[in-house]
């Protein structure tokens, strides 16, 4: 099959990439950094270097594609956030609809089935809702759990302060996931044949914040590492001391407040709580451990 990846070599994309490769697919790598073009290249995949808000370079890009695995960065400007997400996502769906893609999996969140108290995540809420109407092309909206990853952006609170936490309390339980994990799901999902737009939720270990403390402590010798529950106005404050955007820094406050108030995890619990990955937090507590 003809694959399209967007997300370069990141987290995600690179693992899919690569697993796509190695099960004989042509497998096309969008990136907007030219200096990644060889690294595609060893990879075994062709490099497409060019920019997502450029939709007609999107629709040449997808033209022939049998399937496009769709994500949009985070975080693409450091204001007005969510409206530059879903703006990239109009360009991904106007791109599929002249490129008469007929199969595209999306990159979503849980939490994305509410518009609201959900930081980030809202914009991939919309972007759901504006690929439901592309005619003609089938998705799979892979909502995935909180990254992993993410927690490596704790290190320097628990090194200068000696705690982890949140805006959100210890016994709250959070779905969680290794970008491991979402790749060989977005793989299984890209080869399929498309029937109709379905939500599949990828989640390898649902775990309470008490967890985090617990299991991540012990992995770099700190076992009595505590949660602490920060305020919504500290943890704002603590996020814009680190460095972040106040717009970033208001979303992600947002979320810790709808994973308090139970909004981000809803629509994750009303489909039954679903854990097919295989990465615990135990296992991520190593990596964890090498990068401290």
């Amino acid at each position: 099959m003809k694959i399209i990846i967007t997300g370069s070599l990141g987290n995600v994309a690179k693992p899919l990439t690569q697993q796509l490769v190695n099960e004989g697919h042509n497998v096309t790598v969008i990136s907007s950094n030219e200096d990644r073009k060889q690294n595609i290249e060893s990879l075994g995949a062709f490099p497409a270097i060019g920019s997502i808000t450029d939709t007609d370079f999107l629709t040449k890009t997808f033209e022939g594609a049998d399937a496009v695995f769709v994500m949009t960065p985070p975080a693409i400007s450091e204001n007005n956030i969510v409206d530059h997400t879903v703006h990239a996502g109009k360009n991904y769906a106007e791109a599929l609809k002249k490129a008469h893609v007929k199969r595209a999996v999306m990159l979503s969140s849980v939490g994305a089935e509410s518009p609201v108290e959900n930081g980030p995540i809202k914009g991939l809420h919309q972007i759901e809702k504006l690929y439901h109407e592309v005619e003609n092309t089938s998705f799979t909206f892979l909502r995935a759990g909180y990254f992993y990853t993410n927690f490596f952006n704790d290190i320097p609170l628990i090194q200068n302060a000696g705690i982890i936490g949140g805006n959100y309390p210890e016994n709250i339980e959070v779905p969680l996931v290794h970008p491991n994990d979402i790749a060989k799901a977005a793989a299984e999902e890209l080869v399929k044949e498309g029937n109709g737009n379905t939500i599949r939720y990828i989640v390898s270990d649902k775990r309470k914040a008490s967890d985090f403390a617990k299991v991540l402590g012990a992995a770099i010798e700190k076992p009595e590492l505590p949660w602490v529950e920060f305020s919504d106005e500290d943890s704002f404050n603590g996020m814009l001391q680190a460095g972040l955007p106040q717009d970033m820094a208001e979303l992600y406050t947002e979320m810790g407040r709808g994973i308090r108030k139970g909004v981000v995890q809803k629509d994750f619990i009303d489909h039954g709580s679903p854990v097919t990955g295989n990465t615990k937090l135990e296992d991520f507590a190593k990596e964890f451990s090498s990068k401290f």
